[in-house]
């Protein structure tokens, strides 16, 4: 998986020679569009008693989906390292700063703001799910309910800015990059893409989940709905809750 042969960020891209390069490859935009399914499923439901079962699943989804991330950011192709994308304040603070004049730097992968909002996200969605696996347990208290709920909040509008960061960059870098999260390429030179798509860890990984949605589905007692089947997984040891 080593082709860090050339470095992600650029402070302009030339256009003669540049073509669309594959720059994400599959298993990092089957991550993202999980992750963004598991967070909205979870938040629509989270004050509903009678979808708590798939309320914690997809919180569940979210943590393993967030240990995959992690070690596909040490592992995997060029732009989904966080070694090439991942920069200080000093950084951040000068591509944030030339978006705003209207001259932003160009980076192939992530750029340093976009980083810290994943990284952020990554954080909060951890913090979201031991939380809430805490509280539906039992385990600590109402406090960590009152933690859990704030941390969905923090993520939620850390969402709003990242999606807004998105949309703002597309518009002054003239470049889809919500397409791009899609298919998996953006603008560059030949040499700057990634070789392989990797599309058998996506598809493992789908299965995985797919298979973890299923095994929960069969855990739950049977003869109700779905809406009205408790989360077994996350009601062990606690017979009141369900």
């Amino acid at each position: 998986m080593n082709d860090l042969s050339v470095s992600p960020a650029n402070q302009s891209v030339d256009a003669l020679g540049t073509r669309k390069i594959l720059v994400w490859d599959v298993p990092v935009r089957v991550f993202h569009w999980l992750m963004v399914l598991s967070f909205a499923g979870a938040y629509l439901t989270a004050e509903s008693e009678s979808w708590r079962l798939l309320h914690v699943t997809l919180g569940y989804t979210m943590a393993g989906l967030v240990g995959f991330r992690i070690a596909w950011g040490l592992m995997g192709t060029r732009y989904a390292r966080f070694s090439t994308f991942v920069r200080g304040p000093k950084a951040v603070a000068r591509y944030v700063g030339a978006l705003l004049r209207g001259r932003p730097e160009h980076h192939t992968g992530h750029n340093p703001a976009g980083a810290l909002a994943i990284v952020a996200l990554l954080g909060l969605a951890l913090a979201v799910t031991a939380a809430g696996w805490a509280t539906y347990n039992d385990i600590a208290g109402d406090w960590l309910e009152e933690v859990h709920e704030a941390a969905a909040n923090v993520m939620l509008a850390v969402i709003g800015v990242h999606v807004a960061g998105v949309l703002l960059s597309s518009w002054l870098h003239r470049e889809n990059l919500v397409g791009s999260m899609i298919n998996g390429r953006k603008p560059g030179l030949p040499e700057q893409g990634i070789r392989r798509p990797w599309r058998s860890v996506a598809v493992l990984m789908l299965a995985v989940v797919l298979g973890f949605w299923w095994m929960q589905w069969q855990s739950a007692p049977s003869g109700t709905g779905l809406a009205d089947r408790p989360a077994a997984s996350a009601t062990v040891g606690n017979p009141d809750r369900g």
